[in-house]
């Protein structure tokens, strides 16, 4: 997906976060700023959001000095999830297609900002209780059933316990199917890593494999090693969240399911759904 011009601001607003999660010195912070703002003329018209942000924000983490700003939030994130998912688990029964839409509704919520556990769950019940808006669930478990290799590509802490919930239902109802599950190598802001995956204990429901970099999404053209033959060879990928979409979706590749919500206009626009909808496509 290339840019629209909303994403301008998006990617200033995640620079601003990350200065503030950087520093407290005001003079490192203005400076660190002004240093971002000269990044933004990394913009091109054809520029695909998704990486061109990451590009920006890993120089601005080298200006910064420091290697995993959201290390905390993550931690945090994860705590949290955790304990709303076992909360969940032991008042809902569970179904593969319950644990899809909560894996996509782990997305939405925001773990690490302060919501009290009960709220949270509440927020999370009501969601899964609503339809998705595009629902391809149905043919993405039928092809499941003759799939041999599952790449499942992850997204954010936090959201990755219902990963892992979505996951093991997945290995339940499909026994013989071998999971791959995807991992940045380096931290991009609040993207899940190899070892956040390992932390949660992903390594329980499938293969973890790294990205080979610490880019959002999936930068095609960049891909090699390992996970590059995983990708090409899976006869299924689901690719969670904004970025993955982003980097993913002019690929055409109909071994691609995409979980997510649409959260913001650019990609509601580019969907040609309402700014909020649940999917799964």
């Amino acid at each position: 997906m290339r840019i629209h011009y909303e994403c301008f601001m998006c990617i200033a607003d995640q620079c601003q976060r990350i200065i503030e999660m950087s520093t407290d010195d005001l003079e490192k912070r203005k400076k660190a700023a002004v240093f971002a703002a000269k990044l933004m003329s990394k913009l091109k018209e054809d520029s695909i959001s998704g990486i061109v942000a990451s590009e920006i924000f890993s120089e601005l983490y080298k200006f910064l000095g420091v290697e995993d700003p959201f290390k905390e939030y993550k931690e945090r994130s994860n705590e949290l999830a955790k304990k709303v998912l076992g909360s969940i688990e032991k008042n809902l029964d569970v179904d593969l297609k319950t644990a899809l839409k909560l894996s996509i509704v782990g997305n939405i919520i925001d773990f690490a900002v302060g919501y009290s556990l009960e709220k949270i769950e509440g927020d999370i019940i009501q969601l899964i209780n609503e339809d998705l808006y595009i629902d391809n669930s149905k043919e993405l478990f039928d092809r499941l059933k003759n799939a041999k290799t599952l790449l499942y590509l992850t997204d954010n802490c936090g959201e990755i316990y219902f990963d892992k919930l979505f996951l093991k239902k997945i290995r339940e109802e499909f026994p013989d199917i071998k999971v791959y599950i995807a991992g940045k190598e380096q931290p991009a802001i609040n993207d899940a890593t190899v070892e956040d995956l390992r932390n949660a204990g992903l390594q329980e429901v499938g293969e973890i494999v790294s990205t080979g970099f610490g880019i959002v999404g999936v930068p095609f053209d960049r891909i090699s090693g390992k996970f590059k033959e995983i990708f090409e060879s899976a006869d299924i990928i689901i690719a969670k969240g904004q970025a993955n979409f982003e980097t993913l979706n002019e690929l055409g590749d109909n071994r691609i399911f995409h979980l997510l919500k649409a959260k913001c206009r650019p990609i509601a626009r580019e969907l040609g759904v309402p700014q909020g909808a649940i999917l799964c496509i």
